[in-house]
């Protein structure tokens, strides 16, 4: 029998990596001789870089400029020629702690990892933008990769929101030329985006997300008005509005910049993830694919990891088994209509702590007794 094994992790408890290991490690207690084949999963979030890792991609380190200046290291991973970072590693809300500067938090950070990246030669750039701490239209992360802004009078402002303020015109002639879209130059930019909130207004970046980075009602209004000028210098710079692309308002709008300066394409992220880790080939003659995440609910239907995972498992013909901390029954029947059957991993009642510090073994004992349900490999009529 052959075993895909491809979770997400378990926030709290276990790595995606840690996830896959209990679960295989339970296959094998009932089905010694199985094939498995383990495919540690994220969704572009926060534990991309981790998966990858966990995958055999080689961890680096960089010390950029953190979302208020102050230095910080970050972590990103190289796989061959691929790239694959968090921006949330340099930008990222975590990293402020209880300060709050939305006029000021900025995105140089990752643009500095972009350009490390881009350094070490890399071929492919897989950019997750979960979890900023930023709303400056990604300005900071354009101006470490070359970019100027400009006053009406030609002075370069500095690419923070309080002084973008006075932004009359953005000046790309100084753009890496590995990443500038008319250079053919073969950097392909990647970005792993689930949401489609547009730039600006009542739906955008400032206002839907700039609360939950500290900013009050006047913030709101003055960083939509920036992002609303930076708009306007962008499009006069490349003759492209994509202020209303679906996604244009993640991130504080790095995404929106990075694909109206570098051509860069906004995707859904776990089926980036998947491509990129080559989950539809490691599913080629399996006979189930294992997954999992630690709550399977409503969200899970909206591009979380389970659900990408059974979109290339379904497309393969491949059944599949999804593992929760706790499970939604009023999700089932939707996951199920799609070829999925959702266990809880709970032997019991258990208490939340509980429940996560014992995991790994719920994990397991979960896989162990799945395994003796479908110790018969399919037949090849997928029954």
């Amino acid at each position: 029998m052959r075993v895909v094994v491809a979770p997400d992790k378990f926030k709290g408890s276990l790595d995606a990596a840690g996830v896959a290991a209990a679960l295989a490690a339970g296959v094998r207690d009932v089905i010694a001789d199985a094939v498995i084949v383990l495919v540690p999963m994220a969704d572009g979030g926060d534990g991309t870089v981790d998966a990858f890792l966990a995958g055999g991609a080689v961890a680096r380190c960089v010390t950029v400029s953190g979302p208020l200046g102050d230095p910080v290291d970050a972590r990103y991973a190289r796989d061959g020629d691929v790239a694959i970072v968090e921006m949330a590693a340099a930008s990222g809300l975590a990293l402020l702690g209880r300060r709050r500067e939305p006029r000021r938090a900025t995105t140089r950070g990752t643009g500095e990892l972009l350009r490390d990246a881009l350094d070490g030669g890399t071929r492919r750039i897989v950019l997750g933008i979960g979890g900023s701490a930023t709303t400056d239209g990604g300005a900071g992360a354009l101006a470490a990769l070359g970019a100027r802004f400009l006053d009406a009078a030609g002075a370069e402002l500095e690419p923070l929101p309080e002084a973008l303020a006075a932004l009359a015109r953005i000046d790309l002639e100084g753009l890496d030329a590995r990443l500038a879209p008319s250079t053919g130059s073969g950097v392909d930019l990647a970005i792993a985006c689930d949401v489609d909130n547009p730039l600006l207004g009542a739906a955008g970046a400032a206002a839907v997300y700039g609360p939950q980075k500290g900013a009050t009602p006047a913030d709101v209004t003055f960083l939509d008005g920036v992002l609303a000028r930076l708009a306007d210098a962008m499009t006069g710079a490349t003759g492209r509005d994509l202020r209303d692309l679906p996604g244009a308002g993640a991130a504080g709008g790095l995404g929106w910049a990075l694909a109206s300066a570098c051509g860069a394409r906004l995707e859904r992220g776990v089926a980036l993830v998947a491509q990129v880790r080559g989950l539809r080939h490691a599913l080629d003659g399996a006979d189930w694919c294992f997954t999992g995440e630690g709550r399977i609910d409503a969200q899970t239907l909206r591009g979380k990891v389970v659900d990408g995972v059974a979109a290339a498992a379904h497309a393969a013909g491949v059944p599949v088994v999804a593992f929760g901390g706790s499970v939604d029954p009023a999700v089932e029947p939707a996951l199920r209509a799609r070829g999925v059957w959702c266990f809880p991993i709970t032997p019991g009642p258990q208490s939340l702590d509980e429940a996560m510090r014992e995991a790994a073994a719920n994990l397991r004992a979960a896989a162990a007794r799945v395994a003796a349900l479908i110790q018969t490999p399919r037949n090849d009529d997928g029954g």
